[in-house]
């Protein structure tokens, strides 16, 4: 595990899992969000940020959480796992609301310092929507580098921990991580 990337819905717990997973093997995170953003959430042109994400993917060593669809397929390209939290939308809203109250006039660590924490219509229906717009091409691109890459879906949090716990067992063991299927847990690479 060099380079993680790690997808899901917003408040499907990205950010958490990347700092937790950074602590266990010692990878640096890169929250997509941080840079996408600008102050006050303006966000950054699409070929500057094409450019950073390039320069992000090319760099040896990363934990990258983050969507962004239009540049997905090059960060899956450098990334040798992909973990896809495949969260409930309940647990995912639930979620959104909570920091909101959290972080209410304030920056959430994961992004740009000139973001406070909002809520909004628009970004509810997103993340309402999110399975059914965006769930079924993240599996397609799955399925397609199976075999390939190190894949890693969680539908839960006892996945996730299941998951961390596991690549405690496993530092300094090569051998694949655990992988959530819905319906216990097994070895997927």
């Amino acid at each position: 595990m060099k380079r993680v990337l790690i997808i899901g819905s917003a408040g499907a717990g990205k950010s958490t899992l990347s700092m937790k997973l950074s602590r266990l093997i010692g990878v640096p995170v890169i929250h997509l969000d941080r840079y996408y953003w600008q102050p006050n959430w303006v966000a950054t042109p699409n070929d500057e940020w094409d450019e950073a994400v390039k320069s992000f993917a090319e760099q040896e060593a990363w934990i990258m959480d983050g969507n962004y669809s239009r540049t997905l397929d090059m960060r899956i390209a450098r990334a040798d796992t992909v973990i896809f939290l495949d969260a409930p939308r309940i647990l995912c809203m639930y979620r959104i609301i909570k920091r909101r109250m959290q972080y209410q006039g304030r920056t959430r660590p994961d992004l740009n310092e000139e973001c406070p924490e909002k809520l909004d219509w628009a970004f509810i229906v997103w993340v309402w929507n999110y399975r059914k717009r965006s769930r079924p091409a993240i599996l397609r691109k799955l399925e397609a580098i199976e075999g390939e890459k190190t894949i890693i879906i969680a539908k839960s949090r006892k996945e996730v921990e299941a998951l961390l716990e596991q690549i405690r067992k496993d530092q300094g063991d090569t051998a694949p991580v655990v992988s959530g299927t819905g319906s216990g847990s097994g070895r997927h690479s």
